[in-house]
């Protein structure tokens, strides 16, 4: 059960209306990072949890992340005062046609949505379902979750950059810093879990687990912690990073006689001619310039 509370979970003050503004806010409100993907990752990992000390840290967090996006959608609501107003009355075309194409996507969240907080990212493309990962396995789940706050607070980070307000750039910190107070929650609740890594049940391939494959050489190869030491083999030689399981490396699939009779007469039908050199539409309409002989 829900229960609104009319007052903000942190004051919106504005100085002054930037359609433009508000448009880079929709990221936060419904971009992949934002609350609104935030809110329901962690309420659909919480419907299935079992475990009652992360149920309700998920529906904690869940909560605030809904009070989070109501922060967010007031400042791009605030920001769009101006041009909602003009557009609605149809007052002073030639101002109001240069606010609404100053820059960014302004002109789509002030002419499609009239100045509201519309559930896409800056760019204007909708919100989905797909920015919602959750896996049901609590250890996976947790650290996309970590993963996710972080992605957040640097986009909060942006946001404060691009804007001179001091009171948004104060809204926006606030929001920035419960990112990082969700990051602690997030990782005390998988370190609670022991063991905790790898994700899941079952253990990695003895034989592959702590190998290191050095799979792009030449100019800028570098050797540090997570390549070299006690816990890695370090593969270089490119005749070990074939094949690694000791067969041939080739892909091979048993078929019935049937199957494979139907497949020969397929491949014989489509197969190359190596005989000849037919001519293409790109050889008969070459022009000097483009590499074929005689053009």
């Amino acid at each position: 059960m829900f229960m609104h509370n009319k007052r903000l979970m942190y004051t919106v003050r504005v100085s002054e209306p930037d359609p433009m503004l508000a448009s880079l806010f929709l990221e936060q409100f419904g971009g992949p990072d934002g609350e609104l993907a935030a809110a329901t990752r962690y309420f659909t990992q919480a419907l299935a949890e079992d475990d009652a000390g992360r149920k309700d840290m998920l529906l904690d967090i869940a909560t605030e992340e809904l009070s989070h996006l109501e922060v967010i959608g007031s400042l791009i609501v605030m920001l769009g005062k101006g041009v909602k107003g003009k557009l609605a009355e149809g007052l002073g075309e030639g101002e109001l046609l240069a606010e609404m194409t100053k820059g960014g996507e302004s002109h789509t969240l002030s002419l499609l949505y009239g100045g509201g907080a519309a559930l896409t990212n800056s760019a204007g493309v909708p919100w989905t379902a797909a920015y919602v990962d959750t896996r049901g396995e609590p250890t996976c789940d947790l650290r996309s979750n970590i993963a996710a706050e972080s992605r957040a607070k640097i986009i909060y980070e942006r946001l404060i950059n691009v804007t001179r307000d001091p009171s948004i750039k104060d809204a926006l910190g606030f929001l920035m810093t419960r990112e990082i107070a969700h990051q602690k929650s997030f990782e005390k609740a998988l370190y609670a879990i022991e063991p905790n890594f790898p994700p899941g049940k079952l253990p990695g391939q003895p034989e592959f687990v702590n190998t290191y494959f050095n799979m792009s050489q030449g100019d800028g190869d570098m050797e540090g912690s997570w390549n070299t030491g006690p816990l890695w083999e370090k593969v270089d030689d490119r005749e070990q990073q074939a094949a690694v399981d000791g067969g041939d490396g080739l892909a091979t699939v048993t078929v019935s006689h049937t199957e494979k009779a139907t497949l020969d007469r397929a491949a014989l039908r489509t197969a190359s001619r190596t005989d000849i050199d037919p001519p293409t539409g790109a050889e008969l309409g070459a022009g000097p310039g483009s590499g074929i002989k005689g053009a």
